[in-house]
């Protein structure tokens, strides 16, 4: 008993004198934001709406593959009931961002399937073209500047698109080889967002698993160039008051945050496996992110890269797991390493 007593006080000296690695990054507890109805296909674009209500939309692809029908809207409350089911007119079923406009408070969809910017009825679903471009365009994400212009990312062409409030034909603002795709997934250009003073656009480049920044003077853009290396599968991209860069990381199932030196300060989140309904614990090919109070929601695309014409990722096995489509939601919070006493 004697020898068994002083074995245990020797592992606990030696744990205890063990540096503490596995808390430099607190991954923070990833919850389940929302469950999308049956029958739903895997969620992509995602933003929160002036009434303080989550606005989703799906990619069109489920675990079996593309389906054949009208793009569909999923509107939810702050606690995570569903508030309706939009199908929206003249719309494929390939959607991908969308935003209110932050002055006329249109709702704007893209439409990746027809190459298209909407404008959406969030109550009814009728629809009318908002914004249109040229050539094979793979449109992807949108943003809005100060003055309301509206900005979308092309995720083939390596474009950022522009037009004014109140929509027309798109300018192609920026075009550089920094926004095309050279790498899995095959999309270049994806999602972006402006520092708070206006004077940068950051886009993420997920087949080049970067992200890009474009200096701008007076609306005028200036030489894209890559800002930071190195986050697998860079999608959807915001940035917090502190002008802190979050990041989907979507091959890697987790968000990376950035400070606005491009230093990595956080990771948060990562997959968890799949549960028994065939819904996704944590994170699992996570495309798109939005803040809302006190937390950052996140949609599980969860999409079976095979399906689009791809090798398989590390995760395609388990995304052909999912049956049920989740939103999930963690604490918009930047944990401190230890150590640090400079925030």
């Amino acid at each position: 008993m004697r020898m068994r007593h002083l074995l245990m006080l020797f592992v606990v000296l030696v744990v205890g004198l063990l540096p503490l690695t596995g808390t430099a990054w607190d991954r923070g507890h990833v919850e389940r934001f929302a469950t999308l109805p049956a029958g739903s296909t895997g969620p992509e674009g995602l933003t929160v709406g002036p009434d303080g209500n989550v606005y989703v939309t799906t990619f069109g692809f489920n675990a079996q593959g593309a389906v054949d029908s009208l793009g569909q809207l999923f509107v939810f409350r702050p606690n995570g009931k569903l508030l309706r089911q939009v199908s929206i007119a003249n719309s494929t079923s390939h959607l991908l961002d969308l935003g209110f406009h932050p002055s006329t408070h249109a709702l704007l969809v893209i439409d990746f399937g027809a190459r298209v910017v909407l404008k959406v009825d969030p109550v009814t679903g009728a629809s009318s073209v908002f914004m249109t471009v040229t050539g094979p365009a793979g449109l992807n994400a949108i943003t809005f500047d100060a003055a309301g212009n509206v900005y979308v990312s092309d995720s083939f062409q390596g474009i950022i698109w522009r037009t004014g409030a109140g929509g027309g034909a798109g300018t192609a603002w920026v075009t550089n080889a920094t926004l095309l795709p050279n790498g899995v997934p095959p999309f270049g250009a994806n999602g972006l967002a402006f520092n708070n003073a206006g004077n940068a656009l950051f886009v993420a480049n997920t087949a080049n698993d970067t992200v890009v920044k474009i200096p701008v003077s007076g609306g005028i853009p200036g030489t894209p160039a890559v800002f930071v290396n190195s986050i697998n599968g860079a999608d959807g991209l915001v940035i917090d008051k502190h002008d802190n860069i979050w990041v989907c990381a979507n091959q890697a199932d987790e968000i990376v945050i950035l400070d606005p030196t491009g230093k990595v300060i956080a990771k948060l989140g990562d997959f968890d496996g799949i549960d028994r309904n065939g819904a996704v614990k944590g994170l699992l090919f996570p495309a798109s992110l939005a803040f809302g109070g006190e937390f950052l929601y996140v949609t599980n695309l969860a999409l079976d890269l095979r399906l689009v014409g791809q090798v398989q990722a590390v995760d395609s096995q388990w995304a052909a797991e999912v049956t049920t489509y989740t939103v999930s939601k963690i604490r918009a919070r930047i944990p401190q390493l230890p150590g640090r006493d400079d925030d």
